[in-house]
């Protein structure tokens, strides 16, 4: 149940970064950012694209964390689902009927 909610925030905020990637000025004025440069004028002439690097930063770090942290959930999750396995396995041994009626 929480590990569907996180990936649902992680796939949301992987989309958001991507759309900023899209969104950001390139060097040669190449992309997405060239024609949206008017989105620039509302945080000032410099100041929109330090926005959006740092806003990009943190959906980054948002992102390597997240990525790394499900990874370790499902870990956890599949090692106790293992365990449980093993016991019942353990708790009910199926005898070879197969092998010993060929025999």
């Amino acid at each position: 149940m929480i590990i569907s909610l996180l990936v649902g925030l992680f796939i949301f905020c992987c989309l958001l970064l991507g759309i900023l990637v899209m969104i950001q000025q390139g060097k040669g004025d190449m992309g997405l950012g060239a024609l949206h440069s008017g989105t620039q004028t509302l945080f000032g002439g410099s100041g929109g694209q330090t926005f959006f690097q740092k806003l990009t930063w943190v959906f980054g770090a948002i992102f390597l964390t997240g990525s790394l942290g499900l990874t370790v959930l499902k870990m956890q999750q599949l090692d106790s689902t293992r365990i449980v396995v093993s016991q019942q396995a353990a708790s009910n041994p199926v005898a070879p009927a197969a092998e010993a009626d060929a025999e």
